[in-house]
């Protein structure tokens, strides 16, 4: 249980700080300068502003200054077009929807390509997580919203780029401890520098928390590493080496509406019978190596592997126990060549992609938490061979055009090794080709106006191509294919930035989830007929009187569906996708003394959501908003910093999950009540 009644005092005091240090008198007023904004999301260095499409960043003080470090949603909440859920369950993972894009994930992350530091972190078959992401040492966060699948292939309605944190000039040593209500407890050793060639950190964080609710413990340690060299004044090779640890992270289930309100912090009683729950090891090893062949020729190449042992356990005995060996590896090469062949600016980027998956799955009857009888082994191997081309030229001073486009060969192979109930081995194979137009207009030296049309497509990953009749594939899945037009609008000056983009999207053949009564916390998957998803996504950034930020993001989301009747019959043609909320908005507003003291308060209104198909379960709306405060130092050669967070400061009563379509009314998870946490850190520089 929780350790909440330690900590009533310093709530107390923390909530009284807080408002005490949000009516500060501005000494000041002169306007703050933004700095340009450069990001590789489309595979080349680029100013934001000129690319045409929706792309949001987050940098290294919104991601780790004051922060729990719990969760990329931390850090994501600013992105327009993003729905997260699911922070507290960590045997599920985050759940990110992006336009959609994810929502129907009853665990981890679909729809969305996620890749740390070049190397991807999203398999062949389209399924991604984010437990293995060390917050602590992020750089920059790269978010495009919308379809990307003609520059990353499957699964890739948008993409979320992470780079990681760089060594500074001084070799340095820092250390974090935070701690918390609900048992939470976090460490972090962090050392970097640069040494002639040589630009190096690695970090070490370890966390753990009690958990809000009964049974759902958590336990998790990581080791990050970047390491780059540059070979001579044109060349440079980064390694990459992450590990993750994570031996607990127990299930406490969803409930029905009654026992939520109830008594929220009560664990479904058949998932602490069965002990659901799962534990993880992986590490993930990659090599960039980029040259300049000439002032105008570029090419990077990229190799790497992860190896995954996971098990988990879902509460039900028959095959309720499942053990998995994972291995995942591949590399590419991209060529990028600039000119002007016809005296206008141009661009040309092509590039090849290999990734291959080999799993090695097991279930095993789930005896009260104990491994029972075998009662299905076979082996899943994906993969996925991709060839990509996109050319940016600019036709006037004003306009600039982008084209591009990828084919992708995605084969899935199942063999069965439990022949008790017969062979059920197989194969899949699935072909795509995907393609973007964009039209980038300069309306003057602050604007810029462009319009999009691209394509996407999701293959069923291989949990999802699971057989409700048995083993091997389902073979009735098809892939989900999308086609998005949008029109948008970028305005930055030195004190504010101000983006909007309106996108219309038809999906075919979408990919939902279900339960059935005899596995209750398995998820199948069955193919939609179509949907259509109308949205806009607004973001603001403004920076005045010299300490004051303000941050505000808005999505307003129309998704529902076109033609679907699932296998029962059931028709569900013009209801509203479930998981998503018509109405998302974010507010934050920050504000930094001269003097080292800094302060945060955030404001997140989720609109009401469906969680179920037929549209009968209305889950309603929250207002939920967050604290943090704190102080920064500079001491010679150190630096000292505290910091209070305050979650849920107005003790909101909402849920930190919806588990869509779940069987027998279970769809909601309740999120923790007001709590506390307050850390310190501490960085020395060894430099002359």
């Amino acid at each position: 249980m929780s350790d909440q009644s330690g900590f009533s005092k310093f709530k107390k005091t923390a909530l009284s700080l807080g408002c005490s240090v949000f009516v500060p008198m501005v000494s000041a007023a002169a306007s703050t300068v933004l700095d340009p904004v450069t990001v590789t999301a489309t595979r080349v260095e680029k100013n934001v502003e000129d690319i045409p499409a929706a792309i949001s960043i987050v940098d290294q003080e919104q991601i780790q200054r004051g922060n729990e470090q719990l969760g990329l949603d931390e850090s994501l909440l600013t992105v327009p077009g993003l729905f997260m859920l699911n922070r507290y369950n960590f045997a599920q993972d985050l759940r990110v929807s992006m336009r959609g894009f994810g929502a129907r994930s009853s665990f981890g992350i679909r729809g969305i390509k996620i890749i740390i530091d070049g190397i991807p972190e999203t398999l062949p078959d389209g399924q991604g997580s984010v437990d293995s992401i060390d917050i602590g040492s992020i750089r920059q966060i790269n978010v495009i919203r919308g379809p990307v699948s003609s520059l990353y292939g499957n699964a890739s309605g948008g993409a979320i780029l992470i780079e990681s944190e760089k060594g500074g000039d001084d070799p340095s040593a820092s250390g974090r401890v935070s701690f918390g209500e609900y048992g939470f407890h976090s460490k972090q050793l962090k050392i970097g520098g640069e040494s002639d060639k040589l630009n190096y950190l690695v970090n070490y964080s370890d966390t753990s928390t009690d958990g809000y609710r009964e049974h759902s413990e958590f336990q998790n340690t990581q080791i990050n590493a970047r390491i780059e060299t540059s070979l001579n004044s044109h060349s440079t090779l980064l390694a990459t080496l992450h590990n993750t640890d994570q031996p607990i992270a127990k299930d406490p289930g969803s409930l029905t509406a009654e026992s939520a309100r109830s008594d929220p912090q009560k664990a479904r009683e058949q998932n602490v019978d069965f002990d659901a729950g799962e534990a993880l090891e992986q590490t993930r090893t990659g090599l960039l190596y980029t040259i300049s062949l000439r002032d105008d020729i570029d090419l990077e190449g990229r190799v790497y592997s992860t190896q995954r042992k996971f098990s988990n356990k879902l509460p039900f005995e028959s095959g309720g126990a499942v053990n998995l060996d994972r291995k995942f590896y591949g590399g590419g090469i991209k060529f990028t060549l600039r000119g002007e062949p016809t005296g206008r600016q141009n661009r040309l980027l092509a590039g090849v992609d290999y990734d291959y998956q080999d799993d090695d799955r097991r279930r095993y009857d789930n005896l009260s938490g104990t491994l029972g009888a075998q009662t299905f082994d076979q082996n899943e191997q994906v993969t996925s061979i991709g060839a990509y081309l996109q050319n940016e030229i600019q036709l006037t001073d004003r306009v600039g055009l982008t084209l591009g486009a990828r084919y992708d060969d995605i084969g899935f192979d199942v063999d069965d090794n439990f022949p008790d109930d017969g062979n059920d081995s197989g194969s899949v194979s699935l072909d795509q080709t995907s393609s973007m137009a964009g039209v980038s207009f300069s309306l003057g030296d602050s604007t810029r106006l462009y319009s999009t049309i691209s394509t996407a497509f999701e293959t069923p990953t291989t949990t999802e191509f699971a057989n409700p009749s048995g083993g091997g594939f389902n073979q009735s899945l098809k892939p989900q294919d999308s086609i998005n037009y949008e029109i948008g609008l970028k305005h930055a000056t030195d004190t504010h930035r101000f983006n909007v983009a309106l996108f219309h999207i038809d999906v075919d053949n979408e990919l939902v989830p279900f339960e059935l009564l005899s596995q209750p916390g398995r998820i199948f998957y069955e193919n939609a007929g179509s949907s259509v998803r109308n949205g806009i996504e607004i973001s603001y950034l403004q920076k005045f009187a010299s300490v004051f930020e303000l941050t505000s993001a808005y999505t307003y989301s129309d998704f529902a569906f076109d033609r679907f009747t699932n296998d029962d019959g059931d028709v569900f043609d013009k209801n509203s996708i479930p998981g998503i909320p018509r109405q998302l908005l974010h507010l934050d507003l920050s504000w930094t003394n001269h003097d080292g003291f800094y302060a945060t308060i955030d404001w997140t209104y989720t609109g009401e959501l469906y969680a179920d198909n037929a549209n009968t379960v209305r889950v309603g709306r929250s207002r939920v908003s967050n604290l943090r405060f704190g102080y920064d130092e500079r001491l010679d050669d150190m630096d000292l910093a505290f910091f209070v967070g305050v979650n849920n400061v107005f003790d909101e009563e909402y849920n930190n999950n919806i588990r869509i379509n779940a069987f027998g009314n279970r769809f909601f998870e309740p999120a923790p009540t007001r709590n506390v946490y307050a850390g310190i850190s501490i960085n020395a520089y060894f430099g002359d």
